[in-house]
């Protein structure tokens, strides 16, 4: 049975329930069962390190995660989710080191790899039950009891295995390389870990003076931001192809040599020095300059070094145009000096730095300290022995250990290499083969990175980690690759569990070559090797899952953040393509960072955001998550996160969506009790809607579910957030504003369940159509909608959660364009009347006379014409007219150039052209706008260089100030703001149903809710009074119960009471408790006649008219009307006249007048040319007449009627006497078309105390009988 709704929510709350369901259910457990064998949709997850709790990075993009599987499971597919842990490398042993204080390699080996690992191996899974409960929380389903982590040890097997064949095709080899290293974590870092965390720094800028050998007199001057590698200096390099000078400081008197272009880096002024020569940076090849530090001046017997090399990567844009090289300490320098035989590949490095970044013994003026802190000490000795030409700071980007957040130094080190180089063609060739969210990132950032890509460094000096499957001879030449479990055992003899270090390290293999025992290389895998290979180990491919895991190779999609373009896409297609050259991957979004709202960096120091689960409990998940999806950081750029946003989403999308919810339900329940009919929606006996709104929602929501899954299909996740945030613009504030009177029941039962039942069916598609976006609240409506599904009808569909559900396919045949560009038009013409009314501070309480259209095209006049009611009601006009003549109100057209397109265009002409467009007529632009160009000054104009708008400065059919204009330039409207004394106040009869509306809502009662209004004016003689007077039908009508002036009946529940001032007086407002008894089923009108009386053996002028009967078997027309009034009083011969005033002022036209809007009136009715009899006492509120409501329970109506609830006057006209019992039982058969059938009647629905004919039948007045043919 479906549930009342409450007016508010606390949406976190109703999360918190809603886990708990899925948790009774085990629905994520049971969606995988129920999709076990169909296709698959096969995702990789990248694994998080454990160590630290989940950021804004990690939900955003383990909310598109989310999406994208919950969309592929709704859409037919088996899609596994197994959460998958980083659980090895530098973040884990960073923590322990910073915990125990371990300073290098040194104090690892005194404690022992093993109690080191043993101390890694506790605090890897630290904060695993926070992350589980923090996704958990936002909604992501995900597997953590089958998960995968990098420790495990058949993970780490099929690490070996990748590495096995990798070393079997000859792609991996030992080698030394200047590489971004980490003191702080005594490792190498490969160049995309090194371009993750770059900073703005300021660092030392010195200039060096270098003399020649042959002339001490003349020095060579270099430039460097790293002072500390001039201990190591073996050479200078220079461009060979520009041009160089020997200049005098005429300060100093000190020859110099350098660049010619770069003279102003250490002049200011030309006449600071001399050019005494000028040659090219060639000439300078070869020369020999003394070395500046002592402590490897024997290279220049040993290679000729302390000479000048020439290479073209030196730039005229910085320093000196001489680079300082320390070979070891730069890739360039590195490579420099090799093919210059500075240093060759098999001498003894010249790296007098430490792994923790110490100067080593052999620099003995500043050993034992660290190279950054080194910096001062050395630019002190420069000064001290004159070799500092000149010294400042400079600003640059430098980067920093993304774990240790220290600076990162460049340093030869000897490491394990995967050749990627030659493959360049191949990642490029693969890479074309995915497809990228966005375009931009695949085809600019990423590509760009693998035309550059070198050789991938693929060892650590490390502990806890995967081991380097490799066992070497002491010489190095013979080398073993193992590439499992078994085969260890297999060439060691030992069976081992685990693959850590401390069980592998001690193994070893017997050398098949003589050279004694092999023993595993030291090193670890880089964690990103681990990564790159968890498409294949989170299988334990190829020792496990073999044709499942080729059968969903390469997955159809993966997501993660930019940043991860030099990191985890790159590793996955670097190993891919190393493999089976694959692409790992078939579809990728790429999400940009979430920063702070300053646009910093999220900080926990700086506490610059808001806690993600404080966010939570204050807005809920579904909230965050929508807002995340919504912004650009699903297209790769930043977001600067603000909490606003994500409370911006539940006022503008999920209030409105929850309030239309609310809305249908409360009108479920209401139709159920009024009317007697039980709702029940099953989508295969829907019924074509022709009412013109209905058609257009349903129209709106099927292009809906096509553009999502058409958006979904291309992975764009961020366009469907605003077409969501207009569907429902236009679902609450257009489709069920303008519906209201029909989902009260005030254009008959049927009409009214045709609008219940569009307005589910769009609920229902929504609530499956936004499931993967926002699980919670689709859940949570959902819930109470499917007691209203008709379950016999969907037997074969699991109805148990929302989730369960498939995507709706779009029923494109109710996809109208026709209707929704009337509806469109309809739209923009209400749009400009409300910018009127705002204008003109009139509230649309207030009754206007008239609304004017003005269009060239008489179809827009049409579409609008068709939809007039909506325009009339929605804007509270009179009367509607449309007309193409737009000089009959004043209405010319002007026109106006577009200002970016043609100023871009015409440049220095555009401001003559300008004024030509400015100046054009109406005929002219009448002739641009038929034609589709005109020629001004020489240039061509479309309709797409100018835009065309109307103008109004009053006509003669205006003037004035009687109308006020507006215009979206294409259609124009005209509002009268006139209103009459009339209008005015029926403005302010409106404004007083506002204010007992708002306290009833205040009191918290139902639309159905049993109540009697109260109410008192002062002064008495306050216009109010009159105006309220004149109104109470409209107002009893509109607020649907009965209006009663002071006192309130000392007896009476009060609920609430308050008063309000309207203009100038006080209102007074008493709501009192009615006792129970059900208004009549069937809507009808109170009749009193006036100017005859009563004939044919009537004897009351006043009687009940019932406009419908049963509940929707409306009557036909105003003949039957009059006719039925006739035979009630007993008239013949005449034809009455109706009016709502006992003095028959206001004459009430049943031809003009919708008749089930005169329900529960009073119509007084009088006879051409009799006198009036004016009736005296007070008319109470209520049917004149005694009454009881049928409801016909168990078979439907026969012989053509309608509905199977009805009304049965129990008298009529009033205090003409009760009809017996068996008189009702006939008039029951007869209402429902039983005639042939007898019927029993009963007071309850149990079938207990049964109606006879002994039965007094006043007592079954204002209650409910039920009828059984059986």
């Amino acid at each position: 049975m479906v549930v009342a709704v409450p007016e508010n929510i606390n949406f976190p709350k109703a999360e918190e329930e809603i886990l708990k369901l899925w948790e009774k259910l085990d629905v994520f457990a049971t969606c995988l069962k129920q999709s076990k064998h169909k296709p698959r949709f096969s995702f990789y997850d990248g694994p998080p390190f454990a160590t630290g709790l989940p950021h804004y990075g990690h939900i955003l993009a383990g909310t598109i995660k989310d999406i994208v599987t919950r969309h592929a499971h709704q859409s037919g597919f088996h899609v596994e989710r197994r959460f998958g842990w980083d659980t090895h490398g530098l973040p884990v042993e960073y923590e322990i080191d910073k915990t125990l204080g371990i300073k290098g390699p040194q104090d690892v080996a005194a404690m022992g790899i093993d109690k080191y690992n043993a101390e890694c191996r506790k605090i890897v899974m630290r904060y695993s039950d926070d992350w589980e409960t923090i996704v958990t929380r936002l909604g992501r389903w995900i597997d953590f009891k089958n998960d995968y982590k990098t420790l495990y040890p058949w993970f780490m097997e099929s690490i070996w295995w990748i590495f096995k064949q990798l070393f079997d095709k000859g792609l991996v080899y030992r080698g030394f390389k200047v590489m971004p290293f980490s003191t702080a974590c005594n490792t190498p870092l490969s160049n995309f870990e090194s371009g993750q965390n770059y900073k703005e720094v300021v660092d030392p800028a010195v200039m060096v003076s270098f003399p020649l050998e042959e002339d001490p007199s003349v020095s060579m001057i270099a430039w460097t931001t790293t002072p500390w590698t001039l201990p190591s200096n073996l050479s200078l390099c220079v461009h060979p192809s520009l041009e160089y000078v020997k200049v005098r400081d005429n300060n100093t008197n000190n020859v110099y040599i350098m660049m010619e272009a770069r003279l102003d880096a250490l002049f200011k002024k030309p006449e600071e020095y001399t050019v005494i020569d000028k040659f090219l940076g060639g000439t300078l090849k070869g020369t020999v300059y003394q070395p500046l530090f002592p402590y490897f001046a024997h290279m220049r017997q040993q290679t000729g070094a302390f000479r000048v090399l020439c290479d073209e990567y030196v730039t005229a844009e910085s320093g000196t145009g001489l680079v300082h090289q320390a070979p070891y300490f730069g890739e360039d320098d590195y490579r420099v000096g090799l093919a210059n035989g500075i240093i060759t590949k098999d001498m003894k490095l010249i790296c007098p730095v430490d792994d923790s970044g110490n100067f080593t013994d052999e620099v003995t003026d500043f050993k034992g300290m660290y190279v950054k802190d080194a910096d001062k000490h050395i630019i002190k000795w420069l000064k001290q022995h004159n070799r500092l030409v000149h010294q400042s700071t400079t600003k640059h980007s430098y980067p920093f250990c993304w774990r240790s957040e220290t600076p990162l130094i460049y340093k030869a080190v000897p490491s394990w290499f995967i050749r990627v180089e030659h493959m360049t063609d191949k990642l490029l060739a693969n890479n074309q083969q995915t497809y990228w969210v966005p375009d931009f990132v695949k085809e600019k950032r990423f590509a760009n990175w693998l035309r550059g890509a070198r050789d991938w460094a693929v060892s650590r000096n490390r502990y806890w980690g995967t081991p380097l499957p490799l066992w070497a001879s002491d010489d190095g030449e013979e080398v073993v690759c193992i590439g499992s479990i078994a085969e260890l055992e297999q060439l060691t003899g030992v069976k081992v569990t685990d693959l850590h270090r401390e069980t592998v390290d001690g193994l070893t293999i017997p050398s098949r070559c003589g050279k004694g025992e092999l023993r595993r290389v030291s090193e670890v895998f880089d964690c990103w090797f681990e990564s790159g290979g968890m498409p294949y180990a989170q299988a334990h491919y190829p020792f496990e899952n073999k044709k499942e895991f080729e059968d969903s190779f390469p997955a159809d999609f993966i997501a993660e953040g930019i940043d991860q373009t030099r990191g985890w896409f790159y590793t996955l297609l670097v190993i891919s393509t190393a493999l089976f050259d694959r692409p790992p991957f078939k579809n990728l979004i790429v999400n940009g960072l979430v920063l702070a709202s300053d646009g910093q960096k999220m900080s926990k120091r700086k506490k610059n955001y808001p806690d993600p689960l404080t966010v939570v409990s204050l807005h809920g998940a579904d909230a965050l998550r929508l807002y995340l999806i919504a912004s650009p950081v699903v297209r790769a750029e930043n977001l600067r996160f603000k909490q606003e946003g994500v409370r911006d989403v539940l006022k503008d999308v999920f209030l409105p969506w929850y309030n239309a919810y609310r809305f249908l339900v409360q009108n479920v329940i209401r139709s159920q009790k009024e009317d007697g009919r039980q709702f029940v929606y099953s989508p295969t006996e829907v019924e074509v809607s022709y009412n013109s709104m209905d058609k257009w929602i349903l129209s709106f929501t099927q292009s809906l579910i096509l553009f999502v899954k058409q958006e979904m299909s291309a992975y764009r996740l961020y366009t469907v957030v605003p077409r969501l945030i207009k569907f429902v613009d236009n679902l609450t504030n257009w489709y069920v504003r303008s519906n209201r009177r029909r989902f009260k029941g005030e254009t008959g039962i049927e009409d009214c369940h045709k609008a219940l039942e569009t307005l589910f069916s769009v609920l229902f598609d929504m609530c499956v159509v936004m499931a993967p976006f926002t699980p919670f609240l689709t859940e949570h409506i959902y819930q109470n909608l499917r007691s209203l599904l008709d379950h016999e009808a969907m037997k074969e569909q699991d109805l148990g959660s929302v989730h369960y559900i498939m995507q709706p396919q779009a029923r494109e045949q109710l996809i109208d364009a026709t209707i929704e560009r009337k509806v469109s038009r309809m739209q923009a013409v209400v749009e400009l009347g409300r910018v009127v009314r705002d204008r003109r501070t009139l509230p649309t309480k207030y009754p206007l006379p008239e609304l004017v259209v003005v269009h060239a095209e008489q179809q827009c006049l049409d579409d609008i014409t068709q939809l007039e009611s909506y325009v009339l009601e929605e804007l509270n006009v009179r009367s509607l007219t449309t007309s193409t003549d737009k000089d009959k109100y004043g209405v010319h057209l002007h026109a106006e150039p577009d200002h970016k397109v043609l100023g871009a265009r015409l440049k220095g002409d555009f401001k003559p052209v300008m004024a030509a467009i400015q100046a054009l007529t109406d005929a002219q632009i009448e002739e641009l706008m038929r034609v589709g160009e005109v020629t001004l000054l020489g240039h061509t104009l479309g309709p797409d260089d100018v835009r065309v708008t109307y103008a109004f400065e009053g006509g003669a059919s205006g003037g004035g100030g009687r109308y006020e204009a507006h215009s979206d330039g294409d259609v124009l409207v005209l509002l009268d703001v006139t209103p009459s004394e009339e209008m005015l106040h029926e403005g302010v009869a409106r404004e007083v149903v506002n204010r007992m509306q708002k306290l009833r809502k205040k009191a918290k009662l139902l639309a159905i809710d049993p109540i009697t209004v109260h109410y008192d004016i002062t002064p008495k003689t306050a216009e109010l009074q009159a105006i309220v007077a004149k109104h109470t039908e409209y107002i009893e009508a509109a607020i649907k119960q009965p209006l009663k002036p002071y006192p309130v009946p000392s007896s009476a529940d009060v609920i609430i009471q308050e008063q309000t001032d309207i203009k100038g007086a006080k209102l007074n407002i008493t709501i009192i408790q009615r006792s129970e008894g059900e208004s009549p089923a069937s809507r009808y009108v109170n009749l009193t006649l006036c100017s005859v009386h009563p004939q044919g053996g009537a004897t009351s002028s006043r009687a009940v008219l019932l406009l419908e009967n049963p509940h929707g078997d409306v009557i036909s027309s105003a003949d039957d009307l009059l006719e039925q009034v006739n035979v009630v009083f007993g008239l013949n011969g005449v034809r009455p006249k109706l009016y709502k005033s006992p003095k028959l002022t206001d004459e009430v036209s049943p031809c003009a007048t919708e008749l089930l809007a005169l329900n529960g009136s009073t119509l007084y009715i009088g006879i051409t040319g009799q006198p009036t009899v004016v009736q005296q006492g007070t008319v109470e509120a209520g049917p004149h007449c005694s009454y009881v409501n049928v409801e016909l329970v168990d078979s439907a109506p026969r012989n053509g009627a309608k509905g199977n609830v009805g009304t049965v006057l129990l008298e009529n006209p009033a205090g003409g006497g009760a009809i017996s019992g068996t008189q009702l039982s006939s008039e029951v058969q007869a209402l429902f078309g039983q005639r042939t059938k007898k019927l029993r009647l009963y007071t309850c629905r149990e079938q207990r105390d049964e109606v006879t004919g002994a039965t007094c039948v006043a007592t079954l007045q204002g209650k409910r009988a039920f009828a059984f043919t059986h």
